[in-house]
């Protein structure tokens, strides 16, 4: 194991601005104790749910406010950023004489799993700060704007996969070590595939695109699409997207008809879910969508806003923004 890289050597060794280095490492740090929280889940009593919701009116788990903190804590003590939003916060949050970076994030993505004990995760993004005093409408840049974007996995192992706009690498938490250590260094999600994830649970709500393609898909090697697909749903975004990028396939959130009528414009959060998932998809060799154009090219109209996501192997995606676009 000593010939093995540690997550501060391979972003000192990458070229990129030693402040934003520094602060990858900071909340790769919160994210071993993240970690230690998930894993001692019963032993520490922190497991169900709390009497209240965040911005969003999604009932809180524990563990979504304790990871929060951590992130928040471990930001706001480390001058390598000027401003912070959360998932589980109603608004973004300066930090004075930070250093000109913004960071976004989930702090436990997939915690309706954590009672369970299915893979969870935290997805972080970074961009440009525009001032030293950020407040909400400076986050509000598209996805393309990203300096770095990541998400830890919190499962068998605890990995991190990471794209600073060169490729996307992945590390792992070596716990004798206390650091996270290179174990991939060019992830890429193949283009073509025959597996797929989406809620089946919602077919009845879907969008007639979405609800030709899966049934193409479902008809296996006799139907259209000529071959047989695997379905695969875990309902936690991370451990999906983690799967599409060790052997690739399709991860769907649509938006549906349910959602139209309440108003909604898609399940998953654009700044804290979409974009950074979608940008590493990418930096893999794949793709990501809303079904009718790149998100990653979105200008956010709200820190919490909502959108459809298809993303993973690039024909795929192709394919069902074929089915959008079709008359």
């Amino acid at each position: 194991m000593s010939d093995l890289v540690e997550l501060k050597t391979s972003l000192a060794q990458s070229g990129i601005d030693p402040d934003l280095g520094a602060l990858l490492d900071c909340m790769a740090q919160a994210c071993i104790e993240i970690a230690d929280a998930v894993e001692r889940g019963a032993l520490s009593g922190t497991l169900g749910a709390l009497d209240r919701a965040n911005v969003q009116g999604e009932t809180q788990k524990q563990l979504d406010v304790i990871s929060n903190d951590l992130l928040v804590h471990a930001l706001q003590n480390s001058g390598l950023a000027c401003g912070i939003a959360s998932e589980e916060e109603d608004h973004a949050v300066a930090i004075p004489g930070g250093a000109p970076y913004l960071v976004l994030f989930d702090p436990l993505d997939g915690s309706s799993n954590i009672d369970v004990n299915v893979t969870v995760g935290t997805i972080i993004s970074v961009l440009p700060a525009p001032n030293s005093a950020p407040n909400d409408a400076d986050f509000l840049q598209p996805g393309h704007r990203q300096l770095a974007a990541a998400y830890v996995a919190y499962g068998p192992s605890t990995l991190l996969v990471l794209t600073t706009g060169d490729g996307v690498k992945q590390f792992t938490l070596d716990r004798a070590r206390g650091a996270f250590v290179l174990t991939g260094s060019a992830l890429s999600v193949p283009k073509q595939t025959a597996e797929f994830a989406i809620n089946a649970a919602r077919q009845r709500h879907w969008l007639a695109p979405i609800a030709a393609y899966i049934r193409d898909c479902v008809a296996g090697e006799t139907g259209p699409r000529g071959r047989d697909f695997n379905m695969r749903w875990i309902a936690s975004m991370v451990a999906d997207v983690h799967r599409i990028m060790t052997r690739g396939g399709v991860f769907l959130y649509p938006n549906d008809h349910a959602m139209i009528a309440e108003g909604m414009t898609g399940k998953l959060r654009l700044m804290y879910e979409a974009n950074p998932m979608g940008w590493l998809v990418e930096q893999a060799g794949g793709a990501a969508s809303t079904g009718e154009g790149r998100i990653l090219d979105i200008v956010p109209s709200g820190l919490h806003q909502r959108v459809p996501v298809v993303l993973g192997s690039a024909d795929e995606v192709a394919e069902v923004e074929a089915r959008f676009a079709a008359p």
